[in-house]
């Protein structure tokens, strides 16, 4: 294969093609439920078919199944004692680690699934809908940034002393209990659109003592903003993160608006977004975001910041908090 041609991108495609097969054949295991199913047990794959079945994966091909699995044991995943299947610590490690595990559910789904799909979205096809349709999986994947934004959002608490906190977007409530943590004083309220995200984030508050502390509200935050008494009064810190790239770009100016009027003088406003810049995974996720139905993208650092500024407020320097990821922080100020 290198001893003719451009050996190094030959070997690179390679290497490319075998990543690509190995992040399809993890995703596939954990869609029909191969991994799960050995958890907790052996079996065969007779027992395994019928495992399977008995969660509405029926198989009648049950030689391309035991082929199947003979691929998960060449990439180490399973391994066979006798007649009896099993799961190895490799596989074991993705099951444990939520964050890796969606990796593998997104990356060998929706993420490839734009591209395989591209050609006929370009020709004319219906938009995307991942968004809507994964985001659970999407929730969880994010995870793996939540450290960094929990790290930037303790710090402005700390400065700014809050007595009243409010999370727009809370998702499962772990920002929001960073932020009641770091001002053991303050109240807080959540907003979400789902009501499956509202109930974890009630959950989280319980779990972590703050229930008595904090309200979490479902519905259109954009309706609830303009009612001050739901929100429970005036806001000293408002954070809206990983979520301004699903407003529509004309439209963010009076959302961030919208968020603006809910603070008190002085009051600051958090967001935190992935930007558009050249790195590939920030241009890919630019143009997953294109491709959904709803006017969605990444926003620019520089045009952000000019946003935060027409909505009235004083926005300072952005900050990257993730080594190596596109990840921002725009801190903006409510002039006194």
């Amino acid at each position: 294969m290198l001893r003719s041609g451009a050996p190094l991108t030959r070997l690179k495609a390679f290497r490319d093609g075998q990543a690509a097969v190995r992040m399809a054949l993890v995703g596939a295991a954990l869609e029909l439920g191969v991994l799960d199913a050995l958890s907790d047990r052996t079996a065969t794959t007779r027992e395994l078919v019928d495992a399977l079945a008995a969660h509405d994966v029926p198989m009648s091909d049950v030689a391309l199944f035991d082929a199947y699995l003979q691929v998960l044991a060449a990439a180490g995943l399973v391994d066979l004692d006798g007649s009896r299947w099993q799961l190895t610590r490799k596989s074991r490690s993705i099951l444990e680690d939520d964050v890796a595990r969606a990796s593998y559910e997104a990356f060998s789904g929706y993420h490839v699934g734009l591209y395989r799909d591209l050609g006929a979205q370009l020709a004319g096809g219906p938009a995307r809908r991942d968004i809507t349709e994964r985001g659970e999986v999407i929730a969880r994947l994010s995870k793996a940034l939540e450290p960094f934004v929990a790290a930037t959002v303790a710090d402005l608490v700390a400065r700014q002393g809050p007595a009243h906190v409010l999370d727009i977007g809370c998702g499962a409530g772990r920002q929001l209990v960073t932020m009641l943590r770091a001002a053991p004083s303050a109240t807080g309220t959540g907003i979400d659109t789902d009501p499956g995200a509202a109930a974890l984030a009630e959950d989280t508050l319980q779990r972590n003592g703050l229930g008595d502390r904090a309200r979490i509200l479902v519905g259109d935050a954009r309706e609830i903003l303009g009612d001050a008494a739901r929100i429970g009064g005036p806001v000293d810190l408002a954070l809206l993160a990983n979520a301004i790239y699903y407003v529509p770009v004309q439209e963010r100016v009076d959302f961030l608006r919208e968020i603006a009027a809910t603070l008190a003088p002085g009051g600051l406003l958090v967001t935190v977004s992935t930007v558009i810049g050249p790195a590939l995974f920030s241009r890919h996720f630019d143009l997953l975001l294109r491709a959904q139905a709803g006017q969605m993208e990444l926003p620019v650092a520089e045009q952000l910041t000019d946003q935060l500024r027409a909505a009235g407020l004083d926005p300072e320097e952005p900050q990257r908090i993730a080594p190596g990821e596109p990840l921002m922080a725009f801190v903006a100020t409510k002039p006194l």
